[in-house]
Order: structure tokens, then C-alpha cells, then sequence
């Protein structure tokens, strides 16, 4: 029997199960990006924004850039559409063979590339950060190696992850999510002494074992166990699918790879600059749009094997919509107060006003691919759910060449600038392209997107002017030094500011608010629980 959803219930209340997982990991993203922000301000902290920052740096993105492309990249392509289909009630028996054979193939040749790491660590620090000073090489060689074994654990994570999601289990996978970040927060501030940049490695590999812990408990009764049986159709039909996703993921590797070796040659400090401003961009992205897309990807999966267009297509405008309220104001004030936010996150023991400078910068630079990113999320969950990755994945090469393009022509004159703003143009560049190959697809997307989108940046503009006069006096009037002033210049104009943005919103009914009061109240009833 075809699911439908009728006409006369009001939207808000058309997917209350979408709804309430949005709020769940909305909620643990809350938890997520607060214990990450202390996470930044360890960091700095305690090692300022030096190149051993930067050595870590390349450690990191390689050890979260192979996950991507083990199961990062796959987890929302193919494994979750996967997944979710085999629990529909005629396949449900299989679920559990299946969901072990994609968890012991994960498993099996995560290991393999944790051996690859450990071997060609050095081939692959020269490679990416080659243009570091010779010391920084040999300490990124050496956190690389601490930090391969995460590897494993990630890609773990992340398939036991992709089969709680396919049961629409998603508390305790958001909940381990955002309690990885107490792994550099626990090992550096008691072992930076004796374990110098290191501490950040062992925080990085506690981090991603806390994780996968908290996936644990809600498999009981799952039926997963590891097998030697990997003859299994499944594997193909997940290979076929997540394929277009792996050319994808490996162009990106090396865009991903040449941005950091061109940062490397501006300075030994570039990288680091572009980490923490990158982990405040990343803030409302994890928080919205990611949240949201997560939680509409099994019912978008449902209603395209139903064929059920029309369901189809207002469940991805409620998406869009929602992320669109949320992260256009979000991008204005992470603009407007960029050099106050570094400031009061940042500078202080290592970090210099310097450094904070440098940074604020960055994150503007940053902040013009922001909200392309944010909507591109629910797109590329679109096509996922239709079981189309080849177009995503086209695209995202594309982008990739628009990327190259900025950053080439910009980095003579913007240095590592030049690549922040090269990123915002990738960004940019694949949410057109997206939005169009969507509107050839399916025609209009109608449900008020457009609408919503010219609202929330008109208010989100005047909400800006006065996130900017009330900062600007009251920095002139308190100074910076001190951390409550640092403290009142971000909380009194973001509180003006977002009281003013919300009730032009109200005063225009965007219908947006409505749907923001049902997410709020379900949260508040989850946090009651």
C-alpha cells in the first residue's frame, strides 16, 4: 500500500518522525558544536597557531579524508538507502544478514588502509604539506602514524552508524558524534607536557573510540555479527551506487590535498589559520544542515521507492526551507562579528591578536560559500534517496574544477585567502548546478523555497546592521581586553539581532516559524526525557 500524505494536514505536522530525529541530532549538534568549540579553544590554547598546529592539521585531514572515502561519502549514498530497504516489511528477515556483510566488508578493508597509512606516511606528508619547514614534515609523519589507527574506528562508526539510521535509531549515534570532541579535550590539558603536539593524536584516537562506543547499545537485538559469508548481492548493489560517490571522493582527496599543499608554501602558520576558522564555519553547517538532512533521508528513500513524487518533493522543500531560515541569518553573524568571535574563542595563551586577525579573515573568506553549502546538503540527499549518486557525483567534480580555477588565479594576490574564497566558489558553484539539474528533473520545486530564501536574507541583512552598531558600541565602550566584555559583544547583539530577524519573520508569517515552534518544543520534550 502506497504512503501518502494528505492534503489537509498542515506541513509542519506532515513527517512528525522527520521532525523529531531533526531535533534529536539537532540537539546532540547543539552538544556537539559547544564541546567542539571548548575542543578549539584547548587547541590554541595551548599550542597557539604555530606549525606544529599545522603538522596536525595534515594528520587530521588525512585520517578524516580516508574515512570519506571508506564510508563517509558512501553513508548517505548508498548505504543508508541500502539499508532502509531492506526494512521495508518483505525484506525485513534479510536485514540482519545483510547489514553484517556490510559491516565486516568495512571492517576488513578499513585495516587495509590503516597499513597503507603506516607505511607510506612519510610518501604521503610530502605529498600534501611538502612546502612545511623540515621539523613540521617529521612531526606530521609522526601524528599521522598515532592517528591511523582512527581510521578504523571511524569507518566503524560510521557503517554501525548507517545501519541504526536505516532503523531510525538516532540518538545514541548523535550522541557519540558530539561526545568525540571530549577526547582532546580530557588527554591535552593533563598530558601536554609530557606528550607536547602528540596529546592532540591520543585525544583524536580516545575521541573516535568514545564514538564508537556510544553505537553500541542500540544494536542489541540488530542480529549484526561479523561473517565470513561475503557473497552477498548487496555488496554489489552498495558498490554500484557508491562508485560515482568514490571518483567524487577521490577528486575531492586531491583538491583537498593540493589546497593544503598550496597553504603549506604561504607559511608555516596558514594551515592552522584555516583549521580553526574552518571549525567555525563548519558550526552552523553541522548544526542545520546536516541535522536536518540526516533525518529526511529514510522517509525520502521511502517515498522515491513508492513513487510517490509529490510527498517526495515537499518533504525536500520543508528541508530547504528550514535550512535556509536557520543558516542565512547564522552566515550574517558569523560575517558581522567574525574578529569578536575569534577573539573571545581563540586568543589566549598561545593565540596571539595576530593570529586573531588572520583568522577573522579566513572565516569571512570562508563564509561566501556558507549557506551553498548548507542547501547543497539536502540536494545531494535528494538524488541519494532516488538512488542516484552519478549526478552528485558529476557535479561535485565540476566544482571541484571551479575550485582549482579561483584558487590558481587567486593565490598570488590573496595568498592562503585566495583558497578560502576558492572553496566559497566550489560551494556556490555546485548548488546552482544542483538547483538546475533538479528544476530539468522535476520542474519548480514550488513550496515556497524561493520565497523563504528572499525573507530570511532581507531580515538577516537588517539583523546584520544592527548586530554591527550595538557590537561596535559596545566594544568602544567596554574595550576587548577582558573576557566579559569579549563575552557581552557576542551574546547582547546576537540576542538583539536574533529577536529582531525573528519577529520580521513573524510579522511577514513566513510559515517557517511555525515549523522552527514544533522543532523547538520537541527538542525541549526530548531534553525533558
Amino acid at each position: 500500500m502506497t504512503e501518502t500524505i494528505p492534503p489537509e494536514l498542515p506541513e509542519e505536522d506532515v513527517h512528525p518522525s522527520i521532525a523529531r530525529n531533526a531535533a534529536v541530532l539537532s540537539l546532540a549538534s547543539i552538544f556537539s558544536r559547544v564541546l567542539g568549540m571548548v575542543r578549539e579553544i584547548i587547541i590554541p590554547h595551548f599550542y597557539g597557531a604555530t606549525g606544529l598546529v599545522s603538522a596536525y592539521a595534515l594528520a587530521e585531514f588525512v585520517a578524516k579524508i580516508l574515512y570519506d572515502l571508506l564510508v563517509g561519502g558512501m553513508l548517505s549514498a548508498a548505504l543508508v538507502p541500502v539499508l532502509s530497504d531492506y526494512r521495508r516489511p518483505e525484506k525485513r528477515a534479510q536485514f540482519a544478514q545483510v547489514a553484517s556483510v556490510v559491516f565486516t566488508a568495512i571492517a576488513i578493508l578499513a585495516g587495509v588502509v590503516v597499513l597503507i597509512v603506516e607505511v607510506f606516511a612519510p610518501q604521503i606528508v610530502f605529498l600534501i604539506g611538502g612546502d612545511l619547514s623540515p621539523e613540521y614534515q617529521i612531526e606530521a609523519i609522526r601524528l599521522m602514524r598515532i592517528t591511523a589507527p582512527v581510521i578504523w574506528v571511524f569507518s566503524a562508526s560510521g557503517g554501525l552508524a548507517a545501519i541504526l539510521f536505516a532503523r531510525e535509531r538516532f540518538t545514541m549515534v548523535a550522541l557519540g558524534d558530539a561526545l568525540y570532541n571530549l577526547g582532546v579535550i580530557i588527554v591535552v590539558p593533563l598530558f601536554h607536557k609530557q606528550l607536547g603536539i602528540e596529546a592532540l593524536a591520543f585525544g583524536m584516537v580516545l575521541g573516535g573510540l568514545i564514538q564508537l562506543a556510544f553505537r553500541l547499545p542500540d544494536l542489541r537485538g540488530s542480529g549484526l555479527h561479523v561473517t565470513r559469508h561475503l557473497r552477498n548481492p548487496v555488496l554489489k548493489r552498495v558498490w554500484k551506487l557508491y562508485l560515482p560517490i568514490l571518483i567524487a571522493v577521490l577528486v575531492s582527496m586531491i583538491q583537498g590535498g593540493i589546497d593544503r599543499r598550496l597553504a603549506s608554501g604561504t607559511g608555516d602558520s596558514s594551515l592552522a589559520y584555516m583549521r580553526t576558522a574552518t571549525t567555525l564555519y563548519q558550526l552552523p553547517h553541522g548544526l542545520v544542515a546536516v541535522a536536518i538532512s540526516m533525518a529526511s533521508l529514510p522517509s525520502l528513500s521511502r517515498w522515491a521507492a513508492a513513487k510517490d513524487w509529490s510527498a517526495y518533493k515537499s518533504t525536500l522543500a520543508a528541508g530547504l526551507r528550514a535550512v535556509l531560515v536557520l543558516v542565512i541569518p547564522a552566515t550574517v553573524f558569523l560575517w558581522v562579528l567574525a574578529a569578536p568571535t575569534v577573539r573571545l574563542l581563540a586568543e589566549h595563551g598561545e593565540f596571539t591578536p595576530t593570529d586573531t586577525y588572520w583568522t577573522y579573515l579566513t572565516l569571512r573568506y570562508y563564509l561566501v560559500g556558507l549557506v551553498f553549502a548548507s542547501v547543497d546538503w539536502p540536494l545531494n540527499f535528494a538524488y541519494y534517496a532516488r538512488g542516484d549518486s552519478k549526478t552528485p557525483a558529476i557535479v561535485g567534480i565540476l566544482a571541484v574544477g571551479v575550485y582549482l580555477i579561483f584558487a590558481l588565479t587567486l593565490l598570488p594576490y590573496l595568498s592562503f585567502l585566495g583558497l578560502a574564497f576558492a572553496d566559497g566558489m566550489k560551494q556556490m558553484a555546485h548548488a546552482f548546478m544542483m538547483i538546475f539539474l533538479l528544476w530539468r528533473w522535476g520542474g519548480r520545486l514550488e513550496h515556497g523555497v524561493g520565497r523563504t530564501a528572499l525573507v530570511s536574507t532581507g531580515a538577516a541583512l537588517i539583523m546584520g546592521v544592527v548586530l554591527y552598531l550595538s557590537a561596535d558600541a559596545m566594544m568602544a565602550r567596554m574595550g576587548t581586553a577582558d573576557l566579559i566584555p569579549r563575552v557581552l559583544t557576542l551574546l547582547i547583539p546576537g540576542l538583539l539581532g536574533g529577536v529582531i530577524y525573528y519577529l520580521i519573520l513573524r510579522w511577514l508569517r513566513v510559515p517557517e516559524v511555525d515549523l522552527l515552534h514544533g522543532l523547538a518544543g520537541r527538542a525541549m520534550g526530548l531534553g525533558r526525557k
